[in-house]
């Protein structure tokens, strides 16, 4: 182990000899772009950049604001093969705190996140019209006190005592079951198989060298007419993510595809998975910020995992957001650039109320190639945590700017 005893407390350890993806098990789950949790922590994601935009606009600077309590209700609908109604819209309520006037400025918060959230919704979900499909409420309050005078200090400290983490580089079922989701949501697929819906949820279990996905993919019931049809089109979907699957060459022996494995024939129309709108938020399933993926997409349990819920969160000082990008982005940077690591995991920790770019301390765990000892490595891979450390400023500029993804 490795302690450098300045500011910034880097610590760097040898973590074992066996990478995840080495490992006899995996279990990794991603939460696609229109299950109720992820569509959550996109939208307060979005309400977050367009504050942030719109307080520079107005005063120069970001002010305080932390928007990561959203909940989405799930709506009540009458699912019919060939098309059904929203019998009840569903329900977004904004929570937390943020910032409404600034030096006798007014800010619209309220206008602001219902713009954001509606433009998100448009883009991202086909079949949700927000002016008809979504009742939005507005519960964000001014933010306490001490929290929005850490904004006023000469030097911004943490917004709160926290843990971020990151970890590169992604084993390769993790990256099949990102690229997996990322496909079944792409312009490609939807073209091809408009009968899917945007709520897709992945699942794998990798067990050696065999893999099996577990896919929830919500069908449109408009374009569903029988379940023969579901059926074959839900075939159909299966092998075309069979394609694309092997189409990959990865280094599995056996690979399974099931979908919705919910379904029972017999049942007929009760036993298949229909929606109104492509989300299971139409009837079935509410959301929340937090509960989903994490900064890199993905829920990997046998990984370090913060419970921090990033989306919405201001990125000027709250840790909870910065830390976990962040870790991301440097365990990627430091896999990337310095030989002889297997795998590596960072834990940025925080003190509030300190200076983000000194962390309480930045540990870096790391599994070294066969042959390379922690002293051979441990100068690089700590200058590389210092350099991002000290350029933290511009960091959360990019943040701030929406330049990466957080789930």
């Amino acid at each position: 182990m490795m302690t450098l005893n300045g500011k910034r407390n880097i610590v760097i350890e040898h973590a074992g000899n066996t990478s995840t993806g080495m490992q006899r098990v995996e279990l990794i789950e991603r939460k696609g772009m229109g299950h109720p949790d992820t569509i959550c922590d996109s939208v307060m994601e979005a309400v977050c950049i367009d504050l942030c935009r719109a307080y520079l606009a107005l005063t120069g600077c970001i002010l305080h604001h932390n928007i990561d309590k959203g909940l989405l209700i799930a709506g009540i609908s009458a699912v019919k093969p060939g098309g059904g109604t929203l019998i009840e819209p569903m329900k977004f309520i904004f929570g937390d705190r943020a910032t409404y006037e600034y030096q006798g400025i007014r800010i619209p918060v309220a206008e602001i996140a219902e713009a954001a959230a509606t433009e998100w919704l448009r883009k991202n979900l086909r079949f949700v019209d927000p002016r008809i499909h979504v009742i939005f409420q507005n519960e964000i309050k001014p933010g306490s006190v001490e929290l929005t005078d850490l904004f006023s200090r000469s030097v911004i400290g943490a917004n709160d005592t926290s843990v971020g983490v990151g970890y590169a580089p992604l084993s390769n079922a993790e990256s099949l079951v990102l690229e997996t989701e990322q496909y079944l949501n792409s312009t490609s697929f939807k073209l091809a198989f408009p009968e899917t819906g945007e709520d897709v949820k992945v699942m794998a279990y990798r067990d050696g060298k065999t893999l099996t996905l577990t896919i929830a993919m919500a069908f449109v019931d408009r374009y569903i007419p029988d379940t023969t049809v579901y059926f074959e089109r839900k075939e159909a979907v299966r092998e075309a993510l069979q394609a694309f699957v092997a189409a990959k060459g990865l280094s599995f022996d056996k690979i399974v595809i099931e979908i919705n494995t919910l379904d029972d024939l017999s049942r007929g129309e009760s036993g298949i998975y229909l929606t109104v709108l492509g989300t299971s938020a139409d009837g079935a399933d509410g959301g929340e910020v937090g509960r989903g993926n994490r900064v890199n997409g993905l829920i990997s349990f046998g990984r370090a995992l913060s419970l921090e819920a990033a989306a919405g969160k201001n990125p000027v000082n709250h840790v909870g957001k910065i830390y976990n990008v962040l870790a991301r982005e440097i365990a990627a940077r430091i896999y990337r650039e310095v030989e002889g690591i297997q795998e590596v995991s960072l834990f940025l920790c925080s003190q509030i109320g300190k200076p983000i770019d000194q962390p309480f301390t930045a540990s870096v765990r790391i599994i070294p190639d066969s042959g390379v000892s922690i002293s051979d490595i441990q100068e690089s891979v700590a200058s590389i945590v210092d350099v991002e450390l000290a350029d933290i400023s511009r960091f959360t500029q990019r943040l701030a700017q929406g330049s990466f993804t957080i789930c």
